[in-house]
C-alpha cells in the first residue's frame, strides 16, 4: 500500500528507535507504507542486503518527453532511489541520510513497457557521508541502459 497522507509515513519515534538496515527491512516486508513517489514512478522495492538494494520498475507512457522518449527524470528518480536506499541499509539506529548530488549516464533508451532492475551498492558509509553507485538493468535480459553514482548525507535525526 503506498502512502497517502504524512501520517501514513512512519513517525520519528519509530525512525530513531530503528536502523537504517531495519527501516529498509521493515518496508520491505510491508510493515510500512510505500513512499508515494514510487507509486507516480511505477517502481517497488525488490531487495534489501547489507549495503545492497534492488527496486524493480517499469516505465509507462506517462513518462515520456515531449519526443516521445523515457524523461531521463525516470532513470534519475529510480537510480537516486536505489543508490540512496544502499546508503541507508548501512546508517546506525537514530540516524537518516538524504542525497547531496547525484549523476546519471544513460547508456541506451528505455522503451516504455519494458521492466528493469535498479540495483544500488554501498561503498563508503562513514559518520556524515555515504557513496553508493548504481546500475540499471533490463529484469529479462540484463541489458545496462543506465548507470549512477552518488554521495549521501548521514545525519542525526532530532529528538522529540
Amino acid at each position: 500500500m503506498f502512502a497517502r497522507t504524512p501520517e501514513d509515513l512512519p513517525d520519528m519515534a519509530t525512525m530513531r528507535s530503528m536502523s537504517g538496515f531495519a527501516f529498509m527491512r521493515a518496508m520491505l516486508e510491508g510493515r510500512f507504507s510505500e513512499p508515494p513517489i514510487a507509486e507516480g514512478i511505477n517502481y517497488r522495492l525488490d531487495t534489501v542486503e547489507d549495503g545492497r538494494v534492488v527496486f524493480r520498475g517499469t516505465p509507462k507512457f506517462d513518462h515520456v518527453n515531449p519526443m516521445g522518449g523515457l524523461h531521463g527524470g525516470w532513470y534519475g528518480t529510480l537510480l537516486d532511489s536505489c543508490m540512496a536506499c544502499a546508503v541507508m541499509t548501512k546508517v546506525p539506529q537514530g540516524s537518516t541520510y538524504t542525497t547531496l548530488e547525484y549523476k546519471i549516464n544513460i547508456c541506451r533508451a528505455l522503451p516504455p513497457g519494458v521492466e528493469v532492475l535498479a540495483e544500488g551498492r554501498t561503498s563508503h558509509a562513514g559518520r556524515s557521508t555515504g557513496i553508493a553507485s548504481g546500475e540499471l538493468r533490463g529484469a529479462a535480459d540484463g541489458k545496462l541502459y543506465a548507470t549512477g553514482s552518488t554521495t549521501c548525507l548521514i545525519m542525526q535525526l532530532p529528538e522529540a
